[in-house]
């Protein structure tokens, strides 16, 4: 047996007690959300409707740290704190002198790293007497987490499922039903934004967020809760790095580049962002790169703006990277990173020059999911391969060079739902959706009037 570790754990006194918030670190002075009503600032009544206090405080907050709640962290202890792993034998097949580490959030009861923030946002909602929530999910690991998560603190839930993945992760859906929740079809006849949408039969995470914020609007007793984007969720996902942080210290390495796939951005906020609170502070220095789909390429293609985080405009609109708010992206087996926008945190990011955007194509991405399978074991959910694309890209230029480098991802789910898309692979039926230009710039001319420009 090997002297060298392959696994790094830590005890469940080492869940952190506080999530990093990178609000008040963030360069340039914040970029308020807009009511879409009157597209001035919104302020916490804007968010009264569809949130409870408690979110509302936290996203709004400017503390360095915000305190998990001790039921939080009691939750989080049935699986966390989540391995790492050193990936010895991807390092062998690419012959590369880097050393590859990924944190696997897979070992959560849902199986991807959603649970970090259903748990606080359904523990919120209870204290606040909500009696259940409505959301939205692409591929349908948060809609699984919510349900999860709302069974836990005694919540009802409701889940508008993007089209192109009801029908193509069945299982998904069962996951969500064997914890309660109802599961609608996304566009559906339920909602008007639904009606309104129908055409675009395969869906888009867009459209869902307009159903499920329509439905909580128009009920006292719901309330919405989102998977990504906001800052919150971001917050919530921290306890990603935090714990990385401590297990890379016993590794005895340090990052030098820090790999995330990105859809609204939570992934790659959990493991990256306490990495770029040491950044922007001046006591490290690491590349972060955000790997996203080239089907739907937000942070490579859009356009950095004010534009609502839903396609018929419920929301508030928040300062991003976006495609259109009406811009339906083509349907693709990547369905959790099927968003027209992107966090606005992360966006800033991007638009500061501290994170890296890189788009890959679905072919490309399950050729590396594959070479990753077959030497370190885990099947990864489509989302993360794109990720490991990059660390791929990364490792070879790495051998290229002949330097030493050392990469950190986060694996953030297992791909046991997703094997019809693998059987689509390995039989070459697997296609690369097709980006429209035409239809993002038509989308782009759509993009709210009268809104302040972003510099």
């Amino acid at each position: 047996m090997s002297p060298e570790p392959t696994k790094f754990l830590l005890g469940e006194e080492a869940i952190p007690t506080h999530w990093v918030n990178l609000l008040p670190d963030l360069p340039g002075p914040p970029l308020p959300p807009l009511s879409p009503g009157t597209l001035q600032p919104a302020g916490p009544d804007d968010l009264s409707g569809i949130f409870p206090p408690g979110l509302i405080a936290q996203e709004v907050s400017m503390e360095p740290e915000v305190e998990v709640p001790e039921a939080v962290r009691e939750a989080y202890g049935l699986w966390r704190p989540t391995p790492l792993f050193r990936a010895r034998r991807l390092e062998a097949a690419l012959d590369t002198p880097a050393r590859i580490y990924y944190k696997y959030e897979g070992v959560s009861p849902a199986g991807s790293h959603k649970p970090n923030t259903a748990i606080p946002q359904a523990y919120e909602n209870a204290q606040a007497g909500m009696e259940r929530l409505c959301t939205e999910t692409g591929a349908g690991q948060w809609g699984s987490s919510l349900a999860y998560a709302c069974q836990m603190f005694g919540l009802g839930c409701e889940v508008f499922m993007v089209g192109s993945s009801y029908d193509s992760k069945p299982y998904r859906r069962s996951m969500m039903e064997v914890w309660g929740a109802s599961v609608h079809r996304s566009p559906s006849d339920r909602t008007n934004g639904g009606r309104a949408q129908a055409e675009f039969t395969t869906g888009s995470l867009g459209i869902a967020i307009s159903e499920a914020v329509e439905v909580a609007a128009g009920d006292p007793a719901c309330n919405y809760a989102l998977g990504s984007v906001l800052n919150h969720v971001m917050l919530h996902q921290t306890v990603i790095g935090q714990e990385a942080i401590a297990q890379m210290e016993l590794a005895g390495d340090e990052p030098d580049v820090i790999v995330g796939c990105v859809g609204g951005g939570s992934n790659f906020a959990g493991m990256a962002f306490p990495y770029v609170r040491r950044v922007l502070r001046g006591e490290a220095e690491i590349r972060f790169v955000a790997a996203e789909p080239a089907a739907c390429p937000t942070l490579t293609r859009g356009v950095y703006s004010y534009d609502y985080g839903d396609t018929v405009g419920l929301t508030p609109l928040m300062p991003m990277y976006t495609l259109g708010h009406d811009f339906v992206p083509p349907s693709m087996h990547a369905g959790g990173l099927r968003y027209h926008g992107d966090s606005p945190m992360l966006s800033g990011l991007v638009h500061a020059g501290v994170v890296e955007a890189r788009a890959y194509r679905q072919n490309d991405t399950f050729a590396a999911a594959l070479q990753f399978a077959r030497t370190e074991g885990l099947i990864p959910a489509p989302e993360p391969a794109h990720a490991i694309r990059a660390v791929i890209e990364e490792a070879e230029a790495a051998r290229e060079a002949g330097e030493e480098r050392v990469i950190l991802f986060n694996l953030c789910g297992h791909g046991h739902f997703d094997l019809p898309a693998y059987e689509d692979y390995l039989a070459g039926r697997l296609e690369d959706p097709e980006f429209s230009e035409q239809e993002m710039t038509a989308a782009l001319e759509r993009l709210p009037a009268g809104v302040p420009a972003i510099a």
